[in-house]
């Protein structure tokens, strides 16, 4: 009885979460909609970020959990673990990039209007400190009102669990019009 669920819910992931949704025709903010929605229930917050994870495979790759997301703000945290240490026991470099990636996008993604749509361009990253024990990626990003063409400065920082600042990050991101067909 379970699997017929997990199917259904599989199918209505897919048709759901599109890749296209979130770039092309849609006329709504997928990111926004979806997060308010699931983030209410039990489990809701572990559900959307592994939708995240399917539709950025790679970001999906670190395990990383949006703890609170709302305009202009996101929340997300990377448990320490086996799988994104590196040969000094601490978090990877790249899963570190990978966590400012995905904190600044999902802050932007949930705040942009919803015919706009944007793809990061750049990416700077200071690494400030080993990084140990959870990580919590925070973002706040400019206020975005509009669709038009125009590169934003989304600024991340990484902490670890006493507060400390790990990594610094900028992301270089081009916003514009989602496209008509």
């Amino acid at each position: 009885m379970a699997r017929p669920c997990v199917t259904f819910a599989g199918m209505a992931i897919t048709t759901f979460f599109r890749a296209e949704a979130l770039t092309s025709e849609s006329k709504t903010n997928y990111i926004r909609e979806v997060w308010n929605r699931l983030q209410r229930i039990p489990g809701g917050k572990r559900l959307f970020s592994g939708f995240i994870g399917r539709l950025a495979p790679y970001t999906g790759t670190i395990g990383a959990v949006v703890q609170e997301l709302a305009d202009g703000y996101a929340r997300v945290t990377l448990a320490d673990r086996h799988a994104v240490r590196n040969h000094l026991s601490c978090i990877h470099a790249v899963a570190l990039a990978n966590l400012v990636e995905l904190t600044g996008n999902v802050a932007l993604g949930y705040s942009l209007p919803d015919d706009a749509r944007f793809i990061v361009a750049g990416m700077n990253v200071d690494y400030l400190k080993k990084a140990r024990g959870t990580i919590t990626g925070e973002c706040r990003t400019p206020a975005i009102t509009s669709s038009a063409k125009q590169e934003y400065q989304i600024e991340v920082t990484l902490t670890d669990e006493s507060g400390d600042l790990v990594v610094r990050g900028t992301l270089r991101t081009l916003v514009g019009p989602k496209l008509r067909g």
